[in-house]
C-alpha cells in the first residue's frame, strides 16, 4: 500500500567530538508512522545538500522537529550571545526558506518546538532566548533535580505542565473540540513578536505563544511550542494534531 512521505528535518550533531552527523529523534519518526500513517524520510538540514524544490517534489509534507540548538538571532536582528548557544546555522539556512516554500506550494508543514519558532521567524517574527526571563512568565524549561541535573525520568520531563487557552472558533479549537488543553513544556526560547502572517491561536497561562497557524496558507501550516511527538499514540491532544497532519498529507 502506498503511503504519503513526510520529510523530517535533521539536526547537526557531533559524535566523539570528531564525526559530524545529521540526526532526528525517533519519537518524531514513530509519530509520523504510527499516527499520521505516513513514511518518515529524514533529510539533512544542510544547505547545498538539501535542495528545497527537489525535496518538495519528493515528499507529501514536512515535519520541522524540536532541537537543542536555538534559531540564530541574526535572523531577527539581535546579536548572538554565548549564553544562548548552541546554534545550528545550517538548519536555519534550510528551514526558514523551506517554511515559506511549503506555504507557497501548499505542502503540509507541521512545526514542533524549534520548528514552531522557525515558522515564526520565516515570516518576520522574533524570538526571546529565555522566555522565562520576561516579567510574569513561568519557567518553560524541562524539570530538573535539586542538584541542577535534568530529571532522569522521561515521564516527568514530558508530563503535562500547563494549560493552553485556544482562540474560540479557531483552527486548534476546532481540532480539539475545546478551548483549553494541557501540554508539556521543554523550551527556553519562545516567540517574542509574531511574524506578519503568523496567527497565534493558543497561549499558555502566562501569555506565552503555544500554537500558531500561517494565515493564507494554501495547505496545512500549523506549529506548536510543546513536544507533540512524545506520546501521540496515547495522548488525545497530540494524536489529534498528527491525525490532522496525516489527513492533510493524503
Amino acid at each position: 500500500m502506498t503511503k504519503p512521505i513526510v520529510g523530517v528535518i535533521a539536526n547537526a550533531h557531533r559524535i566523539e567530538n570528531r564525526f559530524d552527523v545529521q540526526m532526528a529523534g525517533q519519537r518524531n519518526l514513530r509519530a509520523i508512522a504510527d499516527v499520521a500513517g505516513a513514511l518518515p524520510l529524514i533529510f539533512p538540514g544542510v544547505p547545498g545538500v538539501t535542495e528545497i524544490d527537489a525535496l518538495l517534489d519528493a515528499v507529501d509534507g514536512i515535519l520541522l522537529t524540536g532541537a537543542r540548538a536555538n534559531v540564530h538571532p541574526a535572523h531577527f536582528g539581535v546579536a548572538p550571545h554565548p549564553a544562548h548557544e548552541p546554534y545550528d546555522e545550517d538548519r536555519d539556512a534550510v528551514a526558514l526558506p523551506l517554511v515559506r516554500a511549503c506555504v507557497e506550494r501548499g505542502v503540509p508543514v507541521l512545526g514542533i518546538c524549534r520548528g514552531f519558532q522557525e515558522m515564526n521567524v520565516a515570516f518576520g517574527g522574533s524570538l526571546h532566548p529565555e522566555i522565562r526571563e520576561l516579567p510574569g512568565r513561568m519557567n518553560h524549561r524541562m524539570p530538573r533535580l535539586p542538584t541542577g541535573e535534568i530529571h532522569p525520568d522521561p515521564e516527568v520531563i514530558f508530563a503535562d505542565r500547563h494549560e493552553v487557552r485556544l482562540v474560540p472558533g479557531g483552527t486548534f479549537a476546532g481540532l480539539y473540540g475545546r478551548e483549553t488543553i494541557r501540554v508539556n513544556s521543554l523550551h527556553g526560547q519562545g516567540i517574542l513578536a509574531p511574524g506578519a502572517r503568523v496567527v497565534v491561536e493558543g497561549v499558555a497561562e502566562d501569555g506565552t505563544a503555544e500554537a500558531i497557524r500561517i494565515e493564507g496558507a494554501r495547505g496545512f501550516a500549523l506549529g506548536v511550542q510543546w513536544h507533540a511527538e512524545y506520546d501521540p499514540q496515547t495522548n488525545f491532544i497530540n494524536r489529534a494534531l498528527f491525525e490532522a497532519f496525516g489527513a492533510a498529507l493524503r
